[in-house]
This record gives C-alpha cells, structure tokens and sequence, in this order.
C-alpha cells in the first residue's frame, strides 16, 4: 500500500510502510549511509504527517520483512496479543501519541497493551514524538526485574559495574571490582567484557567473582559477556552463570551474523533457568543491542535503523530478560554521527523498550572518532534519569581500557543520584549501609570509615 501527502505544491509518495517509516525518521547518519533518509526536512515533514493518519491495525497487514523469510517477523506477529490490543486497536499512529501523553493514561494502562504492540507500532509513535514526549511517556512505565535484588523501581536507578581489563588479567579486574562497588556501583550487576573467548579465561572470571559475591554476600549478579554458546558450555562445566548474556539484532539475517537464533536463546534460557541460582527473582537473561547493527552486517532488508533496533526488543521480550542495554554510541559515527544524534536515539531507544515491557538501560557512550564528548554524555545520562532509565554503566573513569571508548564513571552515576533522588536497589542498598560504604540516605560515607569490605578485600585479592 503507499501512502501520500501533499505539503504546498508538492505532492510526496511512499511506495510502502517501510519507506514511510523511514522518510519520517528524524536525521541520522545510518540511514542516509542506506539510502533511505528523507531527502528534505519538508520530505520528513510530509512522511510524518502521513505516518500520524497510519491506523496502528495496518501494521498487523503489513510486515516490513516477510513473514515466511524471517523469524523476528514470525515472533511479533505470532505472539500478538488481540485482547491488549483491544482498547487501542482504533487509534491511528497520530492518536496512539496523544493517548500516551495524557494524563488519563497511567502505568497500568501501559502495562495493559504491551502484549498488544509489535515493535513497528512503537517505532512509528515514537517518529512523531519529541524529545519531551519520549521521557514523559517512558517515566509513566516502570519495568521491574528480579534476580538477587530488584531493579527498575520507580525512583531508583541501577548500576553495571564493568571492571573490564586488556588481558582480562584477574587481579586487575578484582581491584575495578572494588573500586566500583567502594562507590556504590554493581546494582544492576558486576559485568566483564571479556578480551579472549577462551572457555578457561571465562570460567576463571565466573569463579572470581562468584567467590567475592559469595565472601561478602553481596546482593547482585554477574555475567561474562561472551557469546551464548560459550555460557551454555560453561554451564555444562559446573561454572557459576548467573546472566546469560548476547547480543541480538532486529532481523534473523542480523542474528545469524551473530551465530544466533531463536531456538539458540531459548536453550540459554533454559539452562540459565534450571541452575536456579535467583534468590528474590529467576530473569536470567541479558541483551546488548545497537542502532545500526542489522546495516552493518547489511541484514537490515532497506528498514531504518531504529525500527530494526525496536523488533530488537521484540526478541529480548520473549525471554524476560533482567537487563536490556542499548549500547548507543558504540557502533560509531557512521550510524550515530554527533551528540545530538546519539542523544535522541538513547531516548527514543529507551521509550521504545519500556513500552514494549523491556527492562532498558543504556551505556551512554561514544567512540572517540564521533562528534561527541562528554558533555553531550552528560545531558543524555540526566534525560535519561529523569525518563526512569533501569541502569546505566560504571566504567573506572569512564574510559574503558579493553573496548576503547567512552562511557559513564562511577562518579556521573552519584551525580545523577543526587540531583534526581534516585536510590540503588533495596537489597544492595541495605548492603551498603551494612559494610559502612553509605548511610541511611544513600550517601558515601567518608573514607575512614569504609574498612569492613576494604580490609577484607585485601586478604581476598592476594588470594585472587
């Protein structure tokens, strides 16, 4: 079917949904890279204004990549939910904005349609959606997920403490560790990039900081981010996985190029599952994601970039995951090219998770060749706090040494804190409090009295 609006004099035709999706996208270097930028602000304008009298049923008829060539396809439209679909099945696109910006529309109503939305349906609201209008809309739905603590309760904010290393040398990892957790990081988790997908090297860090969590009873999780196949095989080997982890893409194409699929996840799932290794939940699966992943292995079929990132989602949704990170400025300017692009992808990124029900965070991030900087950074991670972000990244410094860019320290995480009154989760907060690393409120204390968890640490790291 296309689609058209007429602007003046000029007249502007979308040969199909996919086109119009793209054309109403806002500007990005990843899609004029493909080929299927708007070629005008006014061509942008058109599209979005014909993309608002879209009625959300079309996109139920109109698959972007064909249903019988793709399995992403397949999962959103098989696992579609008519009955939550119900009380917004008449809205047009146009509509379905207004609806999430209204007063009368509150968490539970947002809770209630998750089933019923496919990820086109939330990539195209979220194209006719300003800045203001993605944060208003996320803050309403709060994801909560259950491990060995809880993460993503309204007015909190969690932490990834990534103790990453050039040589995943053990030692060095461990002092991270600490140094993260002295500021009160690794909420959300203690996860290591590994350097080397050597089954020995991983099942070393697994054990590392298994040991430290189980010494200091430490209410969080970890994970060693290697590929799928590898946890799977480290959990045949007895290794203490608690989070599976991957990375996924919008597309089966993008997927196979990560030597996944979904019958793959679902066994990780499983295993993850049977160790039972969750003490107040069992969400055991964790998900990177990225604008441009599927162009970058050319597995995008002419879709935008966005649109690909949320059926992203869609695939991390059928997992019920404990955290999902967009990892925004990462693949580079080629995708994302300044600041400001980066900025609105992690936001719209963000609203598109949550409203499909995924527990989202962001490693606000940039590489050192983008038009960017820490400022940009800056802004991005306090939008973000105010839009109810789940987590976001602790790197030492912001600057990690093994994957070479840019991203949040432990110091940006209390700044974010404090100026928003946002706490850790519960369980780990209690922790703090109980090693004499915060007080009642939260707070640092001062360096004099932190020595239960830094005494200890000492004889464990000489151990380590």
């Amino acid at each position: 079917m296309s689609y058209t609006e007429i602007i003046g004099s000029r007249t502007y035709r979308f040969a199909d949904l996919k086109t119009l999706l793209a054309k109403a996208s806002p500007l990005r270097s990843g899609d004029q890279l493909a080929g299927i930028a708007a070629a005008s602000e006014e061509e942008r304008v058109a599209a979005k204004m014909a993309l608002a009298q879209v009625p959300l049923r079309a996109f139920l008829s109109e698959a972007l990549i064909p249903y019988e060539s793709d399995e992403v396809t397949r999962l959103t439209i098989d696992d579609h939910s008519s009955e939550a679909f119900a009380d917004i099945a008449h809205l047009t696109v146009g509509d379905f904005r207004n609806w999430l910006l209204s007063s009368a529309t509150d968490s539970a109503a947002l809770t209630r349609i998750a089933a019923g939305l496919t990820p086109e349906m939330v990539a195209a609201v979220s194209k006719l959606m300003r800045n203001q209008d993605l944060i208003a809309a996320a803050r309403k739905r709060p994801v909560i997920t259950r491990f060995r603590n809880t993460v993503g309760l309204p007015g909190h904010m969690s932490v990834r403490l990534q103790p990453n290393h050039p040589t995943d040398d053990v030692k060095g990892i461990a002092a991270s560790m600490l140094d993260g957790l002295m500021y009160g990081c690794g909420d959300a988790m203690i996860g290591i990039n590994p350097a080397t997908d050597s089954l020995a090297a991983i099942t070393t860090l697994l054990r590392m900081t298994d040991d430290f969590r189980q010494r200091y009873q430490v209410p969080t999780q970890s994970c060693v981010l290697t590929h799928v196949t590898n946890t799977i095989a480290a959990i045949e080997k007895d290794a203490p996985v608690d989070l599976v982890f991957q990375s996924i893409a919008g597309t089966q194409q993008a997927n196979a190029g990560f030597g996944i699929s979904l019958a793959l996840l679902q066994e990780a799932y499983e295993a993850a599952l049977s160790l039972d290794r969750g003490t107040v939940g069992n969400n055991v699966m964790y998900f990177e994601t990225g604008q441009g992943s599927a162009l970058s292995a050319n597995a995008h079929h002419g879709v935008d970039q966005q649109t690909c990132e949320v059926r992203a989602y869609a695939v991390a949704r059928k997992f019920n995951p404990f955290l999902v990170n967009t990892v925004v400025g990462f693949i580079g300017p080629e995708y994302l090219y300044d600041g400001k692009q980066i900025t609105r992808a992690g936001l719209e990124d963000h609203f598109c998770g949550k409203l499909l029900g995924v527990p989202m965070g962001c490693d606000i991030c940039y590489t050192n060749h983008a038009e960017a900087d820490q400022d940009d950074m800056d802004n991005l991670l306090t939008l973000l706090g105010v839009a109810g972000i789940n987590f976001i990244m602790g790197v030492p410094g912001a600057d990690d040494v093994m994957l070479n860019y840019q991203s949040t320290s432990f110091h940006d995480a209390l700044y974010v804190r404090d100026v928003l009154g946002l706490r850790r989760a519960p369980e780990f907060e209690a922790w703090l409090e109980s090693m004499q690393i915060t007080d009642t409120r939260g707070i640092l204390l001062s360096g004099a009295t932190r020595q239960p968890l830094l005494e200890g640490a000492r004889e464990w790291m000489g151990m380590a």
